[in-house]
């Protein structure tokens, strides 16, 4: 990895820092989106303390002016994009909410924000092929699909379902995000990483929060493994479209497969976050 530049999102935490570090420690110069400075900051030292090289970007990716901001940030310091890790999310609050944009809180920040920041730098991600996107997604997108008249849950709403549903929506962006970069060298899988040790469960009710972060769940470490193999391993370079869990390529739930369900996401999209006047 030395030489190339990762971005790694929510990366002052969890997997996405471990993920991080791993990186930094292969060489790679990582770019660490975080929605603070204080957390980001941390983990910034630590790689410069181990002899890495990182930078800290400050962005709430709930805010689509702040997307915009640190992908233009990103692009001021850096001239290429070896690797795109699609890692921060929020799990779905019991009371619904909205961002400063007026979209559903947990489907902006899980899936339209990497939508957004993927687009921005893909021309920067095309120019430095053979390069990698990478989303983070769960096998709680099983048993759930998208209501298109519904997306921000304003007739019907729950934290675990709107927490699913975005992670259906990060499924179904990845094989069409591939379709669309077919001849470019730019390849895009998404992960399950496990059930891993994370804050991302912070806002989840106390009795989930205990089995969710309970003794029986991953480390962030071993949960940022796949996540770092498909940032990483030469056998995969040139595999695109895929779901991952534990290295391997598996079946994802029916819905998520339906091409037709990818293109009309990807269409409502580009509406909600006006990617095709970027």
């Amino acid at each position: 990895m030395h030489g190339k530049v990762c971005v790694v999102t929510g990366a002052s935490s969890g997997i996405g820092r471990a993920a991080a570090i791993d990186l930094a420690g292969r060489g790679a110069t990582v770019a660490l989106i975080c929605r603070n400075h204080a957390g980001g900051s941390v983990v910034l030292e630590e790689i410069e303390r181990q002899g890495g090289h990182a930078a800290l970007l400050i962005a709430d990716l709930a805010s689509q002016r702040q997307v915009r901001e640190v992908a233009a940030a990103f692009l001021k310091q850096f001239d290429r994009l070896d690797v795109l890790i699609n890692n921060a999310g929020v799990a779905g609050r019991g009371t619904r909410l909205e961002t400063e944009d007026g979209l559903e809180a947990t489907f902006a920040v899980n899936h339209l924000a990497p939508f957004l920041l993927t687009n921005l730098l893909l021309d920067t991600l095309k120019a430095s092929a053979p390069s990698r996107v990478v989303t983070v997604s769960s096998a709680a997108h099983k048993n759930f699909t998208l209501d298109f008249d519904d997306l921000q849950g304003e007739r019907r709403y729950s934290g675990f379902g709107a927490y699913s549903r975005s992670k259906l929506a990060n499924i179904l962006f990845t094989p069409e995000l591939s379709r669309r970069l077919e001849g470019t060298g730019v390849t895009a899988n998404c992960l399950h990483p496990g059930v891993v040790a994370t804050g991302i469960f912070r806002n989840v009710p106390r009795w989930m929060r205990f089995i969710l972060t309970g003794p029986l769940v991953l480390s962030p470490e071993k949960g940022a493994d796949t996540m770092i193999y498909l940032a990483t391993a030469l056998d995969v370079a040139e595999v695109s479209g895929q779901y991952f869990v534990r290295r391997k390529p598996l079946r994802s739930s029916r819905a998520s497969r339906d091409a037709e369900t990818a293109r009309r996401l990807w269409w409502a999209s580009e509406v909600l976050t006006a990617a095709s006047d970027t």
